[in-house]
């Protein structure tokens, strides 16, 4: 049958096929464009994984591909596929499948699997391994997936154990290996391993930003989505990734994630800025190298607070070379692992490094003038640690290796020194003090930040890590203190700085991941980016212990006062003025108002009414008004499985030298006063002991605590109710700190630590002339043989320091 067609619709006909087919030809384009797309990121990947920029005949690498190599050929030559293990040392058939310890256990070994063949197939690719290409490694690679897949990692399993081993540690892994070997796996291989990723890792998994897809594990998430993206060709995946990774970059007000003072929260209420603030550092600035340039680079203009975050969150703790162990939570207890073949400790300095590593990636993608600068403080904190030189790190990656090599080498770069200055992170109720020669840390705790976090068997005596810990480093000594294997050693009631009860705690005292908080908003307080007032007010963990603990932070001393400590317990309480590590031998000198003190161990002897300590080689310590304490010599034996059920059972041995205060038992009002003097000489330890005017406590009662240093223009108080200390008149709870400056200025800084003040009226009876700056929280100031101050609602303010100047009269 013949139809008969009108001129224009054969017309219109004929454009529609034509149309068609140009369609046609233009999608098979854009399809093969998409492909090109991924064969490029697969490339990138590998990149970022391997490393680049190095000779693998050239040491410090030569000898690293050497090391991969020989590990690579133990676990191919013990590799036994058998039912429930791919080694017989990781079973990962649960027998009793669950969420309990046991079957975290079992995960863990799936996911140690798939690290063990990411390892096999970095040895593969690598050059200078010995066992680049060799076909017989190739086949236990595909063999050792194949056999993981069949057995565990599929779509039709149910998950046990630890949530982590399943949806980051295993995919993360497998996916890294599947573009390593992307060309030696078949299709229906490929397509099987994105199958199981899928049902362990679904969209759903990044659809709300809470529980376990926040911060750090976010990131994590994102990272095994992009990579199953690209891996299994699926644009909408790597956008999901991208357009996922957006709720991490805001800054938060509670919980997890970046704050604006600084802070980094994880687990909702614990500091993390060196273990799991790490993770987030460096998967976002592998993410931003991998993404740049393509169809899904990240284009989120909050991406600039992590660039901002570099010098405003992890700096501050960063020190020659380690990061801060105040911030990074139960990481502090994997010192050594009973499985660690290698028996590296890992402590502050080899948790540094790849926060280094990190940065200088990052750099990649911010502008020209972060990247340099930030290459400058690298290079200078690669310098610096004499105590762990970063380019001979034995846990450091080849790739941060190579990155760190590139800014040592680069010539173009200048050192930068480390910065100084005062940060107080209210958000996580952490401060730091940097000083040309020294820096000091501390820890407390609150409402909303926990004493400690244990978790998964670690960090099982951490119990007053947050009960005004004050850690401090030396610019050429003592930056060992904490690594030198000091927490499985360190009698955990004996912290500096710290006020404890001596109640016998169990272990994990307080439960897992950070749930214990005291019942305490007193924490905080005030700064001017120089000195600081700072204050903590103490309720021991599961103990009736109170205090009063207040951290006049100057300019070569911190003033530390207490007050009000008191405690049923029916135990000993002190207050820890020091516990130096001393290492192995502990031949360090105690001298105690100019007479030298037996070196011997153990020793120990009470004094009443002394002026002032110092301990060879360290610091000095002054006691204003004459202070009684405990020196105690003390050769201390532990093990990191005491503090970690995963760690080493060796037995290690250390010395200590501990000055504290003893309150007695179930003290009614304790009280203690010291300045603590980093790198000061016993002379001029004495020197500040015998200058009687040099520091004025002008109250330390349970009310009040403050201190006046004349000679800096300095005042701090810590008014824990209203009320008047020296010229200072404060109507409600507050933290307040003036520098009086020599141009005839003075700058107050004030806050409201407690979150609670729906006003505040503070008077200074010193004659001001006129007010040059206030904050809008002030709402009027009046000036003339006084100043008063009034302020609006603080409770918005989240304890931030407000900054009034003022002329003087």
């Amino acid at each position: 049958m013949t139809t008969r067609w009108s001129r224009r619709g054969l017309l219109a006909a004929a454009a529609s096929t034509g149309t068609a087919l140009a369609l046609g030809v233009q999608t098979q384009a854009n399809a093969a464009s998409t492909s090109d797309e991924f064969t490029t990121l697969r490339a990138k990947w590998r990149t970022l994984i391997l490393g680049e920029g190095f000779s693998p005949t050239a040491e410090p690498f030569k000898s690293r591909l050497t090391e991969l190599g020989a590990t690579a050929s133990q676990w191919q030559s013990s590799m036994a596929p058998a039912s429930g293990s791919l080694w017989p040392d990781l079973v990962y058939a649960d027998p009793e499948p669950d969420t309990d310890q046991e079957s975290y256990g079992y995960s863990g070994n799936l996911n140690t699997s798939y690290n063990r063949l990411s390892t096999l197939a970095q040895a593969y690719c690598q050059q200078g391994t010995g066992l680049t290409g060799d076909a017989a490694l190739r086949t236990a690679i595909l063999t050792g997936l194949d056999h993981l897949h069949t057995e565990v990692y599929n779509a039709g399993q149910t998950r046990y154990g630890n949530w982590y081993s399943w949806q980051i540690g295993a995919p993360q892994a497998l996916l890294d290996v599947c573009v390593l070997m992307y060309d030696a796996l078949s299709a229906t291989q490929l397509a099987n391993y994105v199958a199981a990723v899928d049902h362990f890792v679904p969209d759903s998994a990044v659809a709300s930003y809470s529980g376990t897809s926040t911060g750090a594990n976010r990131v994590d998430l994102c990272r095994v989505l992009a990579l199953r993206g690209i891996v299994g060709a699926s644009s909408a995946k790597v956008a999901l990734a991208r357009d996922a990774l957006s709720p991490v970059f805001p800054y938060v007000t509670s919980g997890d994630g970046l704050y604006a003072d600084g802070s980094f929260v994880q687990h909702t209420t614990v500091p993390y800025t060196g273990s799991y603030g790490s993770v987030l550092l460096g998967g976002l600035a592998m993410l931003f190298a991998l993404l740049s340039e393509s169809t899904w680079q990240v284009t989120d203009a909050n991406r600039q607070i992590v660039f901002d975050a570099v010098e405003n969150a992890w700096a501050p703790f960063l020190y020659n070379g380690l990061v801060m162990d105040g911030v990074s939570g139960r990481a502090v207890s994997r010192g050594l692992s009973a499985t660690d073949t290698k028996q590296i400790q890992q402590n502050d300095h080899l948790r540094g490094h790849p926060i280094l590593a990190s940065i200088v990636l990052l750099g990649q993608s911010a502008s020209a003038g972060e990247n340099a600068r930030w290459r400058g403080l690298v290079k200078g904190w690669i310098q610096r640690d004499y105590y762990s030189p970063p380019l001979s790190d034995p846990a450091l990656g080849l790739t941060g290796l190579a990155r760190l090599q590139s800014v040592a080498d680069d010539t173009t770069v200048t050192a930068i020194a480390e910065p100084t200055g005062h940060r107080l992170f209210t958000g996580m109720a952490r401060a730091t003090h940097r000083r040309p020669g020294w820096a000091a840390s501390l820890s407390m705790a609150d409402r909303r930040i926990t004493y400690y976090e244990t978790g998964n068997g670690e960090n099982l005596r951490g119990w007053h890590t947050g009960s005004g810990m004050l850690y401090w480093w030396g610019d050429t000594y003592a930056n060992g203190q904490y690594s030198d294997a000091f927490w499985p050693t360190v009698d955990p009631y004996r912290l500096p700085g710290t006020t404890a009860s001596r109640k016998v705690l169990a272990d994990a005292a307080g439960g897992d991941w950070g749930a214990s908080l005291p019942d305490v908003n007193w924490v905080g307080g005030a700064t001017d980016g120089q000195r600081a007032a700072i204050g903590q007010y103490l309720k021991g963990l599961q103990s009736t212990l109170l205090a009063k603990k207040s951290w006049f932070c100057l300019d070569d001393s911190i003033v530390c006062l207490g007050a009000g400590i008191r405690c049923t317990d029916g135990t000993t309480v002190e207050s820890t003025i020091e516990n130096r590590n001393l290492g192995p031998t502990g031949s360090h000198a105690l001298t105690v108002d100019g007479t030298a003190y037996s070196a011997a161990y153990p020793w120990s002897q009470t004094f009443t009414g002394a002026g002032w300590a110092h301990i060879g080689g360290m610091g000095g310590y002054v006691f204003p008004g004459g202070q009684g304490f405990t020196a105690l010599r003390d050769s201390r034996d532990g093990k990191w499985s005491d503090i970690n059920k995963g760690g080493a059972t060796t037995v290690l041995n250390r010395k200590y030298l501990a000055l504290y205060v003893d309150h007695g038992t179930d003290p009614t009002g304790g009280t203690y006063a010291y300045l603590l003097m980093p790198g000061a000489t016993a002379a001029q330890t004495q020197a500040r002991a015998t200058a009687t005017g040099w520091l004025t406590v002008l109250a330390n009662t349970d009310d009040q605590q403050g201190v006046a240093v004349p000679s800096l223009g300095f005042t701090g108080v810590n008014f824990w109710f209203g009320g008047t200390v020296g010229d200072l008149v404060a109507s409600d709870p507050c933290c307040v700190m003036i520098s009086e400056k020599s141009d005839g200025t003075a700058v107050l800084c004030v806050s409201d630590p407690k979150r609670m003040n729906t006003g505040l009226t503070l008077t200074w009876n010193r004659a001001v002339s006129s007010v040059v700056s206030k904050p809008s929280s002030v709402t009027s100031a009046t000036t003339g043989s006084a100043l008063r101050l009034t302020f609006g609602d603080m409770t918005g303010l989240a304890g931030v320091t407000q900054k009034i100047t003022v002329t003087l009269g």
